[in-house]
């Protein structure tokens, strides 16, 4: 099954929300985990990140405010990523895990960097 037809993705309605984490993000107790990590930095949260992208109406993008000042680079890399999108900044690193507790689903990638992880909303495309 290619990334694209994962039935996490296929399945996502309108308002669900699918995780993307590095590998130290914790999996609430019965929420779907995709565990994709190879080894350490593979795959990267970026490339996870572009390839739901093209397959997923996205309606709104959810991150911990730390992101910002702790990851730079994966932060300015999103920014770019998601230009019309609605940003949802959590207060912080335990508001955003709380919120990852009512997702479809949560994606672990390989990535070592901090605060690399994001709350998918997903949209309709019509």
């Amino acid at each position: 099954m290619a990334f694209g037809d994962s039935l996490c993705e296929k399945s996502a309605a309108h308002t669900d929300t699918i995780v993307i984490g590095d590998c130290g993000l914790p999996v609430p107790a019965g929420v779907q985990k995709i565990d994709l990590a190879l080894k350490p930095g593979t795959p990267s949260f970026l490339e996870v990140v572009e390839e739901v992208a093209k397959n997923m109406v996205i309606e709104k993008v959810e991150i911990a405010a730390e992101m910002e000042g702790r990851n730079p680079a994966v932060y300015g890399a999103m920014k770019q990523l998601f230009t019309k999108e609605q940003w949802i900044i959590d207060a912080d690193h335990e508001a955003f895990k709380e919120a990852t507790k009512h997702a479809k689903c949560i994606i672990r990638t390989g990535e070592i960097t901090p605060f690399a992880n994001v709350i998918l909303h997903s949209n309709v495309f019509f």
